[in-house]
């Protein structure tokens, strides 16, 4: 390429000029000796105009020639050689003539007829030679130029065809080297995937390949490894599952015995110690009454408790009637039945607008019963209850809600024990009870998918807080499952 462009420039800003130039100063020379011999034939000055304009332009072509052929000995000893016969020329014949007056010009001319036509004889053969010997120079060059311009195409396309050989060589060596290697890597990748945990993974192909395969088979086997601890995990849950159902039987027939040949005998022993109590009340000693009220208080309570703990037991198993319900009909009902303990107690309660969830409206109710009646109970004794209900969505999706009272109030230390079965903080005697109505709230509200807890951060009183979901969704089956 650089060969092809330096003949170009060669051609283009030398060969060409140069020979144009030559035949510029020949054109300048032949006007000029027409000029001459037609004045030195008429004695007409007007003869003279080709001579000066000759003269003017073989100036110029002489000045342009010297610079062009500077490099070049052979052209500029031609160029010094048609310059001296042009100077012999125009000395001995031109300049004479046409200085002279018109009739002393033609006498001149015909005195010099012979050595002015064997001048620019001479002149003119020497300006052939250079012109000859440009046009052969040019000549050359251009066919030097046309071999390095047939060079440099066959370069570029035996550079062009090695490209497609070696692009075809490479993409044979990525397809047995590479890409088959992967199509079987994924293949049985694939089998995997299934199912087929079994299929071993070739590996073949580079050292990366066969890395990437071996990693694979790794992660192959470590995956038949967890999916046979899943297999036997999944069969010891199966297990785990029927002695669970064999226990919940069990439970339940314990459930039936409790809820009717316990209570059967429990009720013989309060009728007949409350009997005992009303005819001979008065008539045995202060020892033996107080022996009667105990046994009938005793009675009293293992009765209670018993039915708390039925409806506990009941909680997503007897009690699983999911459907839309209404809070403000929940807690509208919950009040009445508290009315009378919110009339002697003297309690306020508030709440905000309650929204419809999805669950069982018997369950929510014994939650808010329970709630309820936990702040009326645990009252101050020196102002009477006033209790806040709020509600509010979270960013979980999910109904938060609150119930806020100024009551005692629960140590931070017992705010997760409240929650566990016949857990107390406090003496029957001082709040009547059995331990199982927080527990019941926690039952409730995680059979319906939510949780609940006592505010840390609440210490003018109590603050309770549940959440339900906003719509019907799989936690809560889960829950429900979980539970039954």
């Amino acid at each position: 390429m650089t060969r092809t462009s330096q003949l170009t420039d060669q051609i283009m800003d030398r060969r060409l000029p140069a020979l144009t130039y030559a035949i510029r100063l020949e054109t300048a020379l032949v006007n000029q000796e027409t000029g001459v011999r037609g004045y030195g034939l008429s004695g007409q000055r007007d003869f003279l105009q080709p001579y000066g304009r000759g003269v003017t332009e073989e100036k110029e072509a002489l000045r342009r020639l010297g610079a062009l052929l500077a490099d070049d000995p052979r052209a500029s000893e031609e160029l010094a050689t048609v310059r001296q016969l042009s100077e012999r020329w125009q000395n001995r014949v031109a300049v004479p003539i046409a200085n002279a007056a018109p009739d002393r010009a033609v006498s001149l001319a015909s005195s010099r007829a012979e050595e002015g036509k064997a001048g620019f004889d001479a002149l003119r053969r020497a300006l052939t030679a250079q012109q000859t010997h440009l046009e052969q120079e040019r000549a050359a060059a251009s066919r030097e130029l046309r071999r390095a311009t047939s060079l440099r195409n066959w370069t570029f396309t035996g550079i062009a065809l090695v490209i497609v050989l070696v692009a075809a060589l490479v993409f044979e060596a990525l397809r047995r080297g590479i890409t088959t290697p992967l199509s079987q890597l994924g293949h049985t990748a694939r089998e995997v995937a299934k199912g087929r945990f079994d299929q071993p993974i070739a590996v073949s192909g580079p050292a990366d390949l066969r890395q990437l395969g071996s990693d694979v088979e790794s992660m192959r086997g470590r995956l038949l490894e967890e999916l046979e601890f899943s297999e036997k995990s999944r069969q010891l849950l199966d297990e785990q599952a029927a002695d669970l159902q064999r226990s919940n039987t069990e439970l339940e027939q314990f459930a039936y015995v409790a809820s009717h040949d316990l209570q059967e005998p429990l009720r013989k022993v309060s009728s007949f110690t409350q009997l005992l109590q009303r005819r001979y009340g008065g008539q045995l000693d202060e020892r033996a009454d107080q022996y009667i009220a105990f046994a009938v208080d005793g009675a009293n309570r293992m009765q209670v408790l018993i039915n708390d703990l039925l409806a506990f037991s009941r909680v997503g198993r007897v009690l699983n009637d999911h459907e839309e319900v209404d809070l403000e009909d929940v807690v509208g009902r919950t009040l009445d039945n508290l009315g009378v303990a919110i009339e002697e107690s003297g309690a306020e309660i508030t709440h905000d607008p309650l929204p419809k969830v999805v669950g069982d409206a018997t369950q929510l109710g014994m939650l808010w019963q329970n709630l309820l009646s936990n702040s009326i109970k645990f009252r101050r004794p020196d102002r009477s209850p006033d209790i806040r209900i709020s509600a509010r969505t979270t960013d979980d999706g999910l109904w938060e809600f609150a119930v806020t009272d100024n009551g005692i109030g629960i140590d931070p230390e017992f705010q997760e024990k409240v929650f566990v079965l016949f857990q107390r903080l406090h003496t029957r005697d001082a709040y009547p009870g059995t331990g199982i109505g927080l527990a019941m709230c926690k039952k409730v509200v995680e059979f319906h998918g939510g949780t609940i807890w006592i505010d840390p951060d609440h210490t003018a009183g109590t603050r309770v807080v549940f959440t339900l979901p906003v719509e019907h969704s799989a936690a809560a089956d889960g829950a429900r499952e979980a539970h039954t």
